[in-house]
C-alpha cells in the first residue's frame, strides 16, 4: 500500500546572512499511511517544526522531497490543513466566517459553506458562538475554531504544531479528547508535533521520536491502546510502560542537546 505522505531523505540547513550554516534536519525518511495519527516527539529546538513546515509547503528542504498522494509538495495547498500553537485566526472575522474562509476562497457555494461550517462548529462544541470574534473567546475556544477551520476544508492530512501548548492543563486534556474523538469519527490522517510525552502517547497510533538538533527520527514506537480512548487509559500499565520508554529516550536526547551547547 502506497503511503499517503512520503518524506524522502529530507534535510534542512539554514544559512545566516554572514554565511554561517546550521543544520536543523539530518536526512529524514518517514512515511505516513492513510488514517494514521502520528505524533512527532522530541526536545525543544530539535527540528520537529521545521519538518512539519516543509510538509506544509511553508519551507523548502535543502535536499530530498515530500510526496503527498504520490505528488511532490511544492508549496502550501488545500490538501493540507495547518493548526499552530499561536491562534492564527483572522481577528476581524467571526467564528463562522473564520471557519468558512477557505471554502469561500475555493469558490464553494454559500449554502454548502454554511452547512459545512455548522457541522464542524457542532463537532468542536462551539454552537452559540458562531457570531463571536476571536478576542471574545478563551484560548481553548480559539483553538477549537482553528481546528474546525482546518477540518472544514476537508484536507487529506492535518498538520498540527504544538496546537495545545499554550493552554492550561485542564483545557489541554479536554482538547486532546475532542481531537481524538473527531479523528476516530472522521478517519482523518494527522501529523502532530509535541514535546509532551503523555500527549504523544495518548493521541497516537505511532510515535516518532526526534533526536536533538540536528534532528533525525531516531526511533518509532507503535501505540496499541484501544479506541475509543478515554483519559483513564493514562493510568494503565501499557501506557506507563510506553511513557517510561519514551521518557528515557527523550531524556537521553535532551542531555545530548545540553552537552552540545
Amino acid at each position: 500500500m502506497n503511503p499517503l505522505l512520503s518524506i524522502q531523505a529530507v534535510s534542512r540547513t539554514f544559512v545566516s546572512p554572514k554565511g554561517q550554516a546550521t543544520q536543523a534536519l539530518l536526512p529524514v525518511d518517514f512515511d505516513v499511511q492513510e488514517n494514521d495519527f502520528v505524533t512527532i516527539l522530541g526536545p525543544s529546538g530539535c527540528g520537529k517544526s521545521t519538518m512539519l513546515r516543509i510538509v506544509a509547503g511553508l519551507d523548502h528542504p535543502t535536499s530530498g522531497r515530500v510526496l503527498l498522494g504520490g505528488q511532490p509538495v511544492e508549496g502550501p495547498g488545500a490538501d493540507r490543513g495547518m493548526v499552530f500553537q499561536s491562534y492564527t485566526l483572522f481577528p476581524w472575522l467571526t467564528v463562522e466566517q473564520n471557519i468558512r474562509f477557505g471554502l469561500r476562497e475555493r469558490g464553494v457555494p454559500e449554502g454548502a459553506q454554511k452547512e459545512r461550517a455548522a457541522y464542524f462548529i457542532a463537532k468542536v462544541g462551539l454552537r452559540g458562538f458562531e457570531q463571536h470574534f476571536p478576542k471574545q473567546l478563551s484560548g481553548g475556544m480559539q483553538q477549537r475554531t482553528a481546528i474546525a477551520r482546518a477540518l472544514a476544508n476537508d484536507p487529506r492530512i492535518l498538520l498540527m504544531d504544538e496546537p495545545f501548548g499554550a493552554l492550561d492543563n485542564q483545557t489541554r486534556v479536554l482538547m486532546q479528547e475532542l481531537l481524538l474523538g473527531i479523528w476516530e469519527a472522521e478517519r482523518k490522517t494527522v501529523m502532530f508535533v509535541t514535546h509532551d510525552i503523555d500527549e504523544a502517547i495518548f493521541m497516537a497510533n505511532r510515535v516518532a521520536v526526534f533526536s536533538a538538533r540536528p534532528g533525525r527520527i531516531k526511533s518509532e514506537i507503535a501505540v496499541h491502546l484501544p479506541h475509543p480512548r478515554h483519559y483513564r487509559v493514562k493510568t494503565s500499565p501499557e501506557f506507563m510502560e510506553l511513557k517510561a520508554r519514551l521518557t528515557e529516550e527523550i531524556r537521553a536526547e535532551s542531555m545530548a542537546a545540553d552537552e552540545a551547547h
